[in-house]
């Protein structure tokens, strides 16, 4: 069974850093690309970014590229997200995603996602 456990959300003022992390089991870690999506308060699922299986690429929506990382340890398979530069648009739970095999913005589990508030 996929499990996707977030943690690292937080309350933050804008212009801050958090640092996300997920950690991934039933299911071989390094054979699979991930994804971080989000979800603000009334709006739909936004994919956020996207890392390849062995970590050499990565994607970003245009409204977290040159702020967000994404990055992985497949040793300890984790996935990670750091946020800098946050903005109060960037406020939303946060979910760790399981893609295939192939980096896209596609995905097909998800965790329980970890809230991430930027606020003065």
């Amino acid at each position: 069974e996929v499990q996707l456990v977030e943690s690292g959300g937080g309350l933050v003022q804008p212009g801050g850093s958090l640092r996300l992390s997920c950690a991934a089991s039933g299911f071989t870690f390094s054979s699979y690309a991930m994804s971080w999506v989000r979800q603000a308060p009334g709006k739909g699922l936004e994919w956020v970014a996207g890392i390849s299986s062995g970590g050499s690429s990565a994607s970003y929506a245009n409204s977290v590229k040159g702020r967000f990382t994404v990055s992985r340890d497949n040793a300890k398979n984790t996935l990670y997200l750091q946020m800098n530069s946050l903005k109060f648009e960037d406020t939303a739970v946060y979910y760790c995603a399981k893609s295939g095999m192939v980096l896209t913005t596609q995905y097909n589990s998800r965790g329980q996602g970890t809230q991430v508030t930027v606020s003065s």
